[in-house]
């Protein structure tokens, strides 16, 4: 995700600090080369020593030490960032930026960069939401500084609301956006994601082996390229997206009325959830026990939630899925246009590494002009890039503005 990218990891002084040594770790994990700027009261709570080890790179802490014997620290650090995150960012580093106060090698450092500036506040709730904080937040967000959100909860002076450090997983998700280009900026996507669940009884149900990775991959990635998400998900045992509208179903019919609702405001539609075709005529009210030697259960067809929105699609891009077992181009080139669809993406589920349930896929995609194009097995994540590319296209190719 940061492959090659420099980062700048300020650490200011209070008791999350702790936190940011997990930071560190992600960011690490990520691929990028971070140097960690620590304030001296920083050094209170944690040493330099534990960012160095995790780092590989000297902690800085003195402003008038020279990094090498000709660069002057605060210039050198400013010039070869990608990126600047300061966790935690406390009201007095917040209130010093504010104001255009320099007084220290983090403070300089970062008045001294021309690279993107992500803050992650942490402090007590009062001081929070203290009327002169708040104005120095909103002055910064003005010249273009970018915030994480501190999260709600118990704080460590004892007190409860906002102010506790947002959780390391959700700034590295910030640190990303932060490095993505946003060429979706403005678009309005609706993704949905997952199986469907139809009860046949109050403990057993018809559904499939969906995982929801795919979907959810099309809408962090989306979100992350600008665009405003709403995702609609069966069941998963995948955390909500950071930054996504996440709407949770269970039944086809209850994702039709989530994603017809949706439909009006959104620009573009992207169907990867497996939708169970049919269902139970009859739920049963009570456990059905074991009795017979065979039970025949009387199905129903689900309603088609793709042909529906195909049928109001009036000038919205409209992506759909085909998870196949055998003629994977005939029976993608019929749901394309049938469904009135853009665009197809087609796989073949008894691949291996292109199934469910697995972080990989192998796809080939389909467009109303008949080009299939075929793609070799990738990470989900980057498919979702590569699908999104392709929305972008049409889009631009049907004159919206991007």
């Amino acid at each position: 995700m940061l492959q090659g990218k420099v980062i700048i990891l300020g650490v200011t002084g209070g008791i999350a600090v702790y936190k940011a040594v997990e930071l560190l770790r992600l960011l690490t994990k990520a691929g990028a080369t971070v140097h960690v700027v620590m304030t001296r009261a920083a050094t209170e709570f944690v040493t330099p020593l534990t960012f160095q080890t995790l780092s590989s790179n000297p902690v800085h802490l003195e402003l008038f030490n020279l990094i090498s014997e000709q660069e002057i620290g605060h210039i050198s650090l400013a010039e070869r960032a990608d990126l600047f995150v300061i966790a935690p960012a406390t009201a007095n580093f917040i209130g010093k930026v504010a104001c255009g106060i320099a007084d220290d090698l983090l403070t300089t450092t970062v008045m001294a960069t021309k690279a993107p500036v992500l803050i992650a506040p942490a402090m007590n709730v009062n001081m929070y939401q203290n009327p002169i904080y708040r104005e120095n937040e909103r002055r910064l967000k003005e010249h273009g500084y970018l915030f994480v959100p501190p999260a709600c909860g118990m704080l460590a002076c004892g007190y409860e609301g906002e102010g506790k450090l947002q959780v390391p997983a959700v700034i590295l998700e910030e640190a990303v956006a932060a490095l993505t280009r946003k060429d979706l900026a403005g678009e309005r996507i609706l993704v949905t994601a997952g199986p469907t669940l139809e009860e046949i009884d109050p403990v057993r149900y018809i559904s499939n082996h969906s995982s929801g990775k795919m979907g959810y991959a099309i809408a962090r990635q989306a979100r992350l390229r600008g665009a405003a998400v709403t995702l609609v998900s069966g069941p998963t045992a995948i955390a909500d997206p950071w930054g996504v509208k996440v709407l949770r179903v269970e039944s086809a019919r209850e994702m039709r009325d989530a994603v017809l609702a949706e439909l009006e405001s959104c620009d573009v539609v992207i169907k990867a959830a497996a939708v169970a075709d049919y269902r139970p005529k009859q739920r049963a009210g009570t456990k059905m026990k074991k009795g017979a030697e065979s039970l025949s259960i009387e199905l129903e067809k689900n309603p088609d939630i793709l042909a529906e929105v195909g049928g109001r699609k009036e000038g919205r891009i409209l992506v759909g899925f085909a998870a196949e077992t055998a003629d994977l181009v005939a029976n993608a080139t019929a749901k394309l246009n049938a469904k009135n669809l853009d665009m197809v993406v087609a796989n073949d589920v008894s691949l291996e590494g292109a199934g469910f349930n697995v972080d990989t896929n192998i796809v080939k995609i389909l467009s109303k002009d008949g080009k299939v194009e075929e793609l070799p097995k990738m990470a989900k994540d980057q498919l979702a890039g590569v699908i999104l590319d392709r929305v972008l296209a049409l889009r631009r190719e049907k004159g919206h503005r991007i």
